[in-house]
C-alpha cells in the first residue's frame, strides 16, 4: 500500500490547523459570537463574496470531486448538461423564492410553513429536512476517509474522527462567520485539486486535444440524448428539468443555504450571492467532468477496478493522483487536503443549519408549551452551540454507515431528490397559491414522501450498464486464474433484461426531486380543495384579520403579493361635481 510523504502530512496538518483557527479568531473578535443572531446568522453582516463562495463549497464538495469524475469516467458526459438547469433555476430562486424569505429575516427558513399553514407543517417538514441532512452528512465525511484509505491505508476511523472533530471545532467555536470565512479558502483548494488532476494528465498526454480525440473515439463524449423515456438514466429532459427541480430544492428553500443568503446585509446583496454563485458551481462542475475525462484518458488501457488495484471507482481519482503525482514533493497531499476541505465545508454548514433548524422549530416551541416561557438569548446561544457538538458527533456515527453506499454521486443527489422534492413542492404550493390550506399541505407532503421513499429505496433496481472498459494494456504480473478471471469479466455481456423489473424502480434518480415536487404541490392543491368543500379546513391562517379580508401578501412570491395588495388597496373616485376627492375602500389598505 502506498503512502503519503512527510511534506503531505505536514500540508494536511497545516490546512485542518487553519481551519480550527479561524474558528477561534472568531469566537475572540468582535462581538465574540455573543449573540444568537451573530452565532446563527454572522449578524447579518457578511459580504457577498465569502457567501457565494460558501452556497457553492456547502453541497458541491467531496461528492463532486469524487462521483462527478468517476461519472465521466465510467458513463460518459451527458451528466454535465445538469449545468443548464443551474443557469435555468438561478433567476427563479433569486427573484421568486428568496424575497419571501428575505421578509421573514429568522434562523429558520420552516417558519414561514407556520405562518403560512401552522405549526404542524412546519414541524414536518423540519424533521424531512433533519433526516435529510443527517443521512449527506454520513455521505460528506465518509468520502476524505475513502480517499485517504485508497492512497495511504490510513484507517477509515481515524480520518472520519478527524473530519467530524475539525468541523465541529470551528464551526461551534466560531458560528456562521468562521463557516463562512472557511470556505473560501476551502473552496479554492478544491479547485486546486482538480487542476492538479487536469494539468497532470495535460502534460502525460501532450495536450488536452489527445484527451478528448481519446474520450471521443471511446464514446465518452455524448451530448445528444434528448429521450424522453423516464427510465433513461441521464437525458436532456433529466439533465434540465431534474436538475433544475433538484437545484432548487437546494439553493431554493433548504435551510443551509437560505440562511447563508440572510446572512448577508440586504435583498440586493443575497441576490448578488445567487448569481456570484452560479460561475463558481459551473467551473467547478465542469471542471470536475474534464477530470473525469482525464483520469479515463490515463487508464484508458488498463481500469483500475478489473485489474484489481481498487474496490470501488469511487477510489480511482486518488489512486491516479498517487500515480501521476507520487514522484513531486507535496502534491499528494495538497489533493487530500482538498478533498478534506469539501467535506469540512459541507459538514461545518449541515452542522450550522441542524443546529439553528433544532433550537427554532423544536426546542423553543416545547420550553413556550411545557415551561411557559421563551428561552433568553444568552441560553438561546448556548444551546445553540451544544446542538452543533451533538451534531457534529452524530455526522460522525452516519459516516461509518455510508460505507454500505454504492455511488456517492448518485446516493447524494438521490438523498437530496427523495426529500427535497417534496419540501420544494410544499414551498411552492404555499408560495403560489392562496387557496390552499394546512390538512391538504400536510397530507400532500407525506404522500410525496412515501412515494419518493418507494421509488428510491425500493427494492430490487436494475444494474446501470457502464461504458467499455479495457485491461489490454495492463501489465502481466498476475496468476494464469487472476488473467482468466479479468478476462471474462472484460467479455461483453448480455444486456440485463430491464424490463423485468418494475416500472418505477427503473426511473432515473433525476426524476426523484421533480416527482415528489409535482406530487406535493398538485396533490397539496387538490387535496385543500377537498377539505375546504368538505369544511375540514381552511385558509385562514393567510389572511390578518378576523373577518379574512386583509391577506399576508408577503407570505407570497412577489407577482402574486403585489397583484393581492393593489386588490385591497383604497380607490379613489373623483367626481365631476366636487372639487373633493370622496374614496370608496374596497377592501382597507394593507399596511403590513
Amino acid at each position: 500500500m502506498a503512502t503519503l510523504g512527510a511534506w503531505d502530512y505536514v500540508i494536511l496538518a497545516i490546512v485542518l490547523i487553519i481551519s480550527i483557527l479561524i474558528g477561534v479568531y472568531y469566537r475572540f473578535v468582535g462581538s465574540k459570537q455573543s449573540t444568537t443572531t451573530e452565532y446563527l446568522l454572522a449578524d447579518r453582516s457578511m459580504g457577498v463574496t465569502p457567501v457565494a463562495f460558501s452556497l457553492m463549497a456547502s453541497f458541491m464538495s467531496a461528492i463532486t470531486i469524487l462521483g462527478v469524475s468517476m461519472e465521466i469516467y465510467q458513463y460518459g458526459t451527458m451528466f454535465a448538461i445538469i449545468n443548464v438547469s443551474y443557469a435555468v433555476s438561478t433567476p427563479i430562486a433569486a427573484y421568486l423564492i428568496l424575497p419571501v424569505f428575505y421578509r421573514l429575516k429568522t434562523a429558520s427558513v420552516y417558519e414561514y410553513l407556520e405562518q403560512r399553514f401552522g405549526y404542524a407543517t412546519r414541524l414536518a417538514a423540519s424533521l424531512a429536512f433533519s433526516l435529510q441532512m443527517i443521512l449527506y452528512m454520513g455521505i460528506v465525511v465518509y468520502a476524505p476517509a475513502l480517499a485517504l484509505e485508497a492512497v495511504t491505508g490510513l484507517s477509515q476511523i481515524f480520518s472520519v474522527i478527524i473530519v467530524g472533530v475539525v468541523c465541529t471545532i470551528y464551526a461551534t467555536m466560531g458560528g456562521m462567520k468562521a463557516v463562512l470565512m472557511t470556505d473560501i479558502y476551502q473552496s479554492l483548494l478544491m479547485f486546486a485539486s482538480i487542476f492538479c488532476v487536469i494539468i497532470a494528465a495535460w502534460i502525460k498526454a501532450g495536450s488536452l486535444d489527445v484527451i478528448w480525440r481519446t474520450a471521443v473515439d471511446n464514446g465518452r463524449i455524448d451530448f445528444g440524448n434528448f429521450s424522453v423515456d423516464p427510465t433513461e438514466r441521464h437525458t436532456w429532459f433529466t439533465q434540465v428539468l431534474g436538475g433544475c427541480a433538484t437545484y432548487l430544492a437546494i439553493y431554493g428553500v433548504n435551510q443551509t443555504q437560505v440562511q447563508r443568503l440572510l446572512a448577508v446585509r440586504n435583498l440586493r446583496s443575497a441576490r448578488a450571492a445567487l448569481w456570484w454563485c452560479l460561475p463558481i458551481l459551473c467551473l467547478l462542475s465542469l471542471s470536475t467532468c474534464l477530470s473525469g475525462l482525464c483520469i479515463y484518458w490515463y487508464y484508458r488501457e488498463c481500469d483500475p477496478l478489473l485489474e484489481g488495484r481498487v474496490n470501488s471507482r469511487d477510489q480511482v481519482m486518488p489512486l491516479f493522483v498517487l500515480d501521476t503525482m507520487g514522484e513531486y514533493t507535496g502534491l499528494s497531499g495538497l489533493f487530500v487536503s482538498g478533498i478534506f476541505c469539501a467535506s469540512l465545508s459541507t459538514i461545518s454548514s449541515a452542522i450550522s443549519s441542524l443546529s439553528a433548524v433544532t433550537l427554532e422549530d423544536y426546542l423553543k416551541p416545547l420550553v413556550r408549551c411545557c415551561a411557559g416561557r421563551t428561552l433568553t438569548d444568552r441560553q438561546t446561544l448556548w444551546y445553540s452551540k451544544l446542538l452543533s457538538v451533538f451534531y457534529g458527533a452524530l455526522c460522525v456515527g452516519m459516516a461509518f454507515l455510508a460505507g454500505s453506499i454504492g455511488g456517492l454521486l448518485q446516493a447524494a443527489l438521490s438523498i437530496f431528490g427523495i426529500i427535497g422534492g417534496p419540501l420544494l413542492g410544499l414551498f411552492t404550493l404555499g408560495m403560489y397559491s392562496t387557496s390552499a390550506n394546512q390538512k391538504g399541505a400536510l397530507a400532500a407532503l407525506l404522500l410525496s414522501l412515501a412515494f419518493s421513499f418507494w421509488i428510491g429505496f425500493g427494492q430490487p433496481k436494475p444494474p446501470i450498464p457502464s461504458l467499455d472498459m479495457s485491461i489490454e494494456g495492463c501489465p502481466i504480473q498476475r496468476s494464469y486464474a487472476i488473467d482468466v478471471l479479468l478476462t471474462n469479466s472484460t467479455r461483453a455481456e448480455p444486456e440485463p433484461e430491464t424490463e423485468s423489473y418494475f416500472y418505477l424502480y427503473r426511473i432515473s434518480y433525476m426524476w426523484y426531486a421533480a416527482l415528489g415536487f409535482a406530487i406535493a404541490f398538485v396533490g397539496g392543491w387538490l387535496l385543500s380543495y377537498c377539505f375546504a368543500w368538505l369544511k375540514w379546513d381552511d385558509n385562514r391562517p393567510i389572511y390578518q384579520d378576523a373577518d379574512c379580508t386583509l391577506i399576508k401578501h408577503d407570505l407570497f412570491v412577489p407577482p402574486l403579493a403585489k397583484r393581492l395588495q393593489r386588490k385591497q388597496m383604497p380607490r379613489v373616485i373623483v367626481t365631476n361635481t366636487s372639487s373633493t376627492a370622496s374614496s370608496e375602500e374596497l377592501p382597507p389598505k394593507d399596511i403590513a
